[in-house]
């Protein structure tokens, strides 16, 4: 049987330091078998990627170059960790915020393989204000808060398109450093561009909440509704909606007429909630912000690990999802205090043939749909994959 499992740790560190690098010591040989397999020397070089931070984010600028060089300096991880141009990376999820007169509530479930997640919570006050959230990309954010209340999520946009721009999880790192509030969080992605189709979206602590849909290379799209799935409203073909299911997600999400409190409910059950696990594509998190009172609950198939910006604490969480897989049964999820495992990147695997055979009925495991490599490169890509 397969084994699936995820580590989760939860991270105080206020400046990069020893935390950071011995995250990035265990994570980049991956991400560097991933950037080179992908293209990632061909991209931009490393001055242009500087200058293109400096133009578009130069808040971050002085982080940036510290995280550089804590890497060790090389240009590679320099050009890496800018996110200037990157190659192109895929993901699931569905993302909505509602607010009432009293409350508001930001809640997005995260659908991916348990083998191409960092599983990283990490708090950080790089410059100078709290900003606590789960990372992708080293430094970058899926989902996170800041010490204004503001909260984003964001969720593929279901084409594979590229533009001049950069990663989004950087620009959601952006947004949590430099905003207060959803206004202000929209201007910012209207101002810098992000180089694939993704949607966002805000809530903050006055009670606004908005869904923007960010095209390839810039631009920026408000939606009717502060909910998002897999694809987008310009009339362009969803890639993989079958196995995605994209449509029925968006569907149900619209129908939603609940308040705040009961809105995480929604997504711990289908059509919201995934199980392929094995195939690639089950919910590995549900994250619900509260920006009224900065805080973040993380639940994994109903176990609860609650933190606030004021007061967090370092733990670790180890998933098994064999169960829930094997049985298609999202009642078994097994959490323990222990275990560790190596993050791989999504865009390695060729997820068009997976779907296929998804949805033939004939799924593999992850590990399988991995590029062709030389040997030993492929051997130990395919031990981080199944978290050896």
């Amino acid at each position: 049987m397969q084994h699936l499992t995820l580590t989760f740790e939860a991270v105080d560190e206020a400046r990069p330091g020893a935390k950071w690098a011995a995250r990035w010591a265990r994570s980049w040989p991956a991400y560097e078998a991933w950037f080179t397999a992908r293209g990632g020397d061909a991209g931009p070089s490393r001055a242009d990627c500087r200058a293109a931070l400096r133009r578009y984010m130069p808040e971050l600028i002085d982080t940036y170059d510290r995280l550089v060089t804590i890497a060790g300096g090389s240009g590679r991880a320099a050009r890496f960790l800018s996110t200037w141009c990157p190659p192109p990376y895929l993901g699931g999820c569905s993302l909505a915020a509602v607010a009432d007169r009293d409350d508001v509530r930001l809640v997005r479930n995260y659908d991916l393989s348990p083998d191409l997640n960092e599983g990283l919570l990490l708090r950080t006050e790089w410059t100078g204000r709290a900003v606590m959230g789960m990372v992708e990309f080293l430094w970058g954010l899926s989902d996170g808060i800041n010490d204004a209340g503001l909260s984003v999520a964001l969720a593929y946009g279901g084409r594979s398109e590229t533009g001049e721009g950069f990663g989004i999880t950087t620009l959601l790192r952006y947004v949590l450093e430099t905003c207060d509030t959803v206004e202000d969080g929209i201007e910012a992605f209207r101002r810098i561009p992000s180089h694939m189709a993704y949607n966002v979206v805000l809530a903050d602590a006055a009670g606004g909440t908005a869904s923007v849909e960010l095209a390839p290379g810039g631009g920026v799209t408000t939606m009717p509704q502060a909910i998002a799935a897999n694809h987008q409203s310009s009339g362009s073909t969803a890639e993989r909606p079958a196995f995605t299911r994209t449509f029925e997600r968006i569907t149900y999400l619209k129908s939603l007429q609940v308040g705040p409190s009961n809105l995480a409910h929604h997504f711990l059950r289908p059509p919201l909630l995934q199980d392929r696990y094995a195939e690639g594509f089950g919910t590995l998190f549900t994250s619900e912000y509260n920006p009224l009172v900065r805080s973040l609950r993380l639940v994994i198939n109903g176990t609860q690990w609650d933190q606030t910006l004021d007061g967090f604490r370092e733990e670790r969480l180890m998933a098994d999802y064999t169960s829930a897989s094997s049985k298609r049964d999202t009642g078994n999820i097994l959490i323990t205090a222990h275990g560790s495992t190596d993050w791989s990147q999504a865009a390695m695997i060729d997820w068009d043939q997976l779907a296929r055979d998804y949805a033939a009925g004939r799924g593999r495991q992850v590990s399988e749909y991995l590029p062709a490599a030389p040997r030993d490169q492929s051997s130990a890509l395919r031990g981080q994959l199944r978290g050896s």
